[in-house]
């Protein structure tokens, strides 16, 4: 079953979504900055024709940033409940929970992943998501498409239940493990030492999606400021408290929240917790050339 320029049951008209984006960097950083709010989040029963229900409310659209982000989702997979099995053949996308397991499934092949961790999945590949246990599994769902405002789906009405699992997964994924971070000194010209890694690099992704990165500051600690012209970002707050600055603007940011940060935005970020703050950061180029421009500078570091 094809589905063009539906998503989780919501139709947009096929141009609406091409459009230029509004100016939304004019609008003030506090009401930038998405929340995941469980008072907000819509249940959606059989997505994309799997078992069970999921809530989720949508974080970000395609006309957040200029870049070819078409959405990120945040909400819970109930139990004995998933996403069914289907193609993208115009954008990619990638899963991730934040707590408790799940099943991932890629191109047919399933494993048990422990949160924090996802798996992404690549234009032209399939995949789904099934949560047997017997609690609720947070989750978020970032979708980039191959052009600006196009999405597609082909579902395969598989739910995934009750299958084979291999115990050691036959596709890429991403764990977010604070054992693996590695110090940074002065981070984008911040201040203190930070804990990072590049969870993700750009030559997983076949689109513009560039990256993800971990990040830990711990309290005191600064990253930035710095401005990326060919570079879009967007922040999610996994742990404590701090504060961003965009521009000229500073706004407070907690747990659950997500930042988008647009192209040549001059960003700051500060821990102010009595805590580390933990970031999950998605870059997604302007375009094909920076991304290339980007990979060639990662391959001169090495």
């Amino acid at each position: 079953m094809i589905r063009s320029m539906v998503l989780f049951g919501l139709m947009a008209p096929a141009g609406l979504l091409a459009q230029q984006a509004p100016l939304v960097a004019q609008v003030p950083l506090g009401q930038r900055i998405a929340h995941a709010d469980p008072s907000k989040y819509r249940n959606m029963k059989a997505v994309h024709n799997g078992p069970g229900a999921l809530d989720y409310h949508p974080l970000f659209d395609a006309q957040t940033l200029e870049t070819n982000l078409f959405f990120m989702h945040r909400g819970v997979i109930e139990p004995k409940s998933g996403i069914g099995a289907h193609f993208h053949n115009q954008c990619e996308e990638m899963f991730i929970i934040l707590d408790g397991e799940a099943q991932f499934t890629i191109d047919g092949r399933t494993s048990l992943l422990k949160g924090p961790a996802g798996a992404p999945s690549r234009m032209g590949h399939s995949h789904a998501i099934y949560n047997a246990s017997d609690k609720p599994v947070e989750w978020i769902n970032f979708n980039v498409g191959a052009m600006k405002g196009v999405y597609d789906a082909f579902n395969l009405d598989d739910g995934r239940v009750g299958v084979p699992l291999d115990p050691i997964p036959a596709f890429m994924t991403m764990h977010l493990d604070r054992s693996l971070l590695k110090p940074v000194d002065h981070m984008d010209g911040g201040t203190g030492t930070v804990q990072y890694r590049r969870a993700l690099d750009p030559t997983v992704f076949l689109t513009t999606w560039s990256y993800v990165d971990h990040l830990l500051l711990p309290p005191g600690a600064t990253i930035g400021p710095v401005s990326k012209p060919d570079m879009s970002e967007i922040y999610y707050v996994l742990a404590g408290d701090g504060s961003v600055t965009i521009g000229s603007e500073t706004a407070q940011i907690h747990s659950g929240d997500a930042i988008p940060v647009r192209l040549a935005e001059t960003q700051s970020f500060a821990s102010s917790g009595g805590g580390p703050l933990e970031l999950m950061r998605f870059g997604i180029a302007s375009d094909m050339g920076a991304k290339q421009a980007l990979m060639q500078k990662n391959r001169r570091l090495r």
